[in-house]
């Protein structure tokens, strides 16, 4: 489940504000399996589709209620945030604070759910950034203390096939130095391909693609692979 020589990707965040409820609907129409309903020791709330080593959360905060988190208060709908994994969150604060990005200390994070008709809790560390190294680009590292509460079989057996994510595409005005940039986070080159860039994880590759009329970098899709092999964009949906 942890990387090995080469950093790995974990979860997509995709925000749902205060509509958890009411968008959960569109993701298991389209055939995903969706973890309950959790909320988080700092207040926000999640649904996760869990795949073969990484995943997607449906994250926000319980409707009616304002913001539970400073750090998502702002933060618009849909694909939102990258979250890489570490082994050692320790050791990846160190690194990102030595190549001179402002980084939080480790924050410990956790969650209650049913797993197996008992109540756990499922529990990460968190890397996360005091500013982020790109504006637009939401991102932060996370170390699973509990992965076997992540990565449940029956909820990684979904309807419409899917096995895994393949790509995440991120648009940038200036999708060069946006990649130079996110490389050094990530502790993986980037290398050019044709008209894009890509950072070739362990287990997904980030596409950085030029958008010029964009003011700042922002993920724009995900690329799913399903148990035949086929590819097919993650359709995020939007609120009503």
């Amino acid at each position: 489940m942890y990387p090995v020589g080469r950093t790995e990707f974990d979860h997509a965040v995709i925000m749902v504000r205060d509509q958890l409820d009411t968008l959960s609907p569109h993701y298991e129409r389209q055939g995903f399996s969706l973890s309950d309903v959790a909320v988080h020791n700092l207040g926000s709330c999640n649904r996760l589709i869990a795949l073969e080593n990484l995943y997607i959360e449906l994250l926000g905060w319980p409707a009616g209620k304002p913001p539970a988190r400073k750090e998502i208060a702002d933060s618009a709908f849909g694909l939102e945030a990258l979250v890489f994994r570490t082994a050692d969150a320790q050791a990846t604060f160190e690194r990102l604070s030595g190549l001179g990005f402002e980084v939080n200390p480790v924050q410990e994070l956790s969650r209650s759910m049913v797993y197996q008709g008992e109540t756990v809790e499922a529990k990460f560390q968190t890397v996360r950034f005091a500013k982020q190294p790109i504006p637009g680009l939401r991102m932060y590292f996370c170390r699973h203390l509990t992965p076997e509460y992540v990565w449940v079989p029956e909820l990684m057996a979904h309807a419409n096939g899917a096995r895994t994510a393949t790509r995440i595409d991120v648009a940038a005005p200036e999708a060069a130095a946006t990649a130079a940039l996110l490389a050094r986070v990530v502790d993986v080159p980037a290398r050019q391909a044709e008209d894009h860039w890509e950072i070739a994880l362990a287990n997904l590759t980030l596409s950085i693609r030029p958008d010029a009329s964009l003011d700042q970098p922002r993920p724009a899709s995900i690329t799913i692979e399903n148990r035949e092999g086929m590819h097919y964009l993650l359709d995020v949906g939007t609120p009503d």
